[in-house]
């Protein structure tokens, strides 16, 4: 199978080529190499000969129609998006240029592919989305498949728009469909603009970390490469038209998780420990969801999977991760906004 994943370069995108590729899959990474972007993320994979990568975005439907009748993929992972709440606040507009134009573009190449090669029933398109369409929980419950949408920021109703484009190419024209909604991601590569990175690369700078509100934020966090483990299994079994949930089972305050960094880095570099006593409270997110959390009842009793790491041990991983690989993050600094404090535009 030739797979073209859009958004390749990017933190989720990247794990799911590493692994394709490991599994034998042949792919094309379709990136824009936009500000989140880094090539050196599927560095590791960039001279097999099942790889390739195009340089495109998917607001440019002429580029796109060049990609498909160059490369004739099989399926399409569409994990191109922007997607920091912080950003989305600041500058929705580029939000729903890429997240809902760019999908509408994407899934109209993909079908004029599809339907030029004869409608191949093995043909799929794996539209990859997140739990935050659903809105937030209170203190008890969790996202079903069937949990009514309700986004709270120019992100997740983006996201919330782009599923609803791809159920309707789905229902309309009989594009072969799938979606799929993940909880909070973490792990190696992640871009240094979100919690977990964040957390790490102050405390090494001996900063202070910031922690919006007072900390009882909860996510449920879902190390990425179970994450892309979950997504090439939709991709290869799962049922057309479904939509499957994918959780981590690893439900967290923000200040909890902050503190087990904290922890782990007090293990390893214990010579600037505490490092908890870097924390510092910070005026909370306009529209900052209570809680999110993944039932993820769907996936593990119809294919049977479930995730394999627990968080104890991706905050270790993550965590020596960064520790080791100074010389990826450290150029990552000085791109635009990384750093400063975002989203409180409104």
């Amino acid at each position: 199978m030739k797979i073209l994943v859009t958004g390749g370069a990017g933190f989720i995108g990247s794990a799911v080529i590493r692994q394709a590729i490991a599994r034998g899959y042949q792919v094309v990474n379709l990136d824009a190499l936009t500000y989140a972007a880094c090539l050196e993320n599927v560095a590791s994979v960039a001279a097999d000969p099942g790889y390739a990568f195009e340089r495109a975005d998917i607001r440019d439907r002429a580029a796109l129609a060049r990609v498909f009748a160059t490369h004739a993929p099989d399926a399409v992972m569409h994990l191109a998006a922007e997607s920091h709440v912080d950003r989305s606040i600041d500058g929705p507009g580029a939000f729903v240029d890429t997240n809902v134009t760019g999908t509408f573009n994407l899934l109209e190449a993909a079908r004029a592919h599809w339907v030029a090669q004869g409608r191949p029933e093995a043909f799929r398109f794996h539209h990859i989305s997140t739990d935050e369409v659903y809105g937030s929980l209170g203190a008890t419950g969790k996202f079903t498949e069937d949990t009514p949408y309700d986004p709270r920021s120019p992100y997740s109703a983006t996201k919330a728009a782009s599923d609803h484009l791809v159920r309707a190419w789905g229902e309309t024209y009989g594009l072969p469909v799938l979606v799929t909604n993940c909880s909070n991601n973490y792990g190696p590569f992640h871009f240094p603009e979100k919690l977990i990175p964040v957390v790490i690369l102050k405390a090494l700078a001996g900063a202070p970390i910031p922690v919006y509100g007072d900390g009882s934020n909860v996510r449920d966090w879902l190390f990425v490469e179970d994450h892309a483990d979950a997504l090439l299994t939709v991709l290869s079994r799962g049922q057309i038209g479904r939509t499957y949930n994918i959780g981590g089972e690893n439900e967290a305050r923000n200040i909890d998780l902050v503190r087990m960094i904290c922890a782990e880095l007090d293990r390893l570099r214990p010579q600037s420990a505490p490092h908890a006593r870097l924390i510092t409270f910070v005026n909370d997110r306009p529209g900052h969801d209570k809680r999110y959390a993944i039932d993820p009842t769907r996936i593990r009793k119809e294919l049977g999977w479930r995730p394999s790491v627990t968080l104890e041990q991706g905050v270790a991983q993550t965590v020596a991760w960064y520790l080791a690989n100074e010389a990826w993050w450290r150029p990552l600094l000085a791109r635009d906004g990384v750093g400063q404090r975002l989203g409180v535009a409104s």
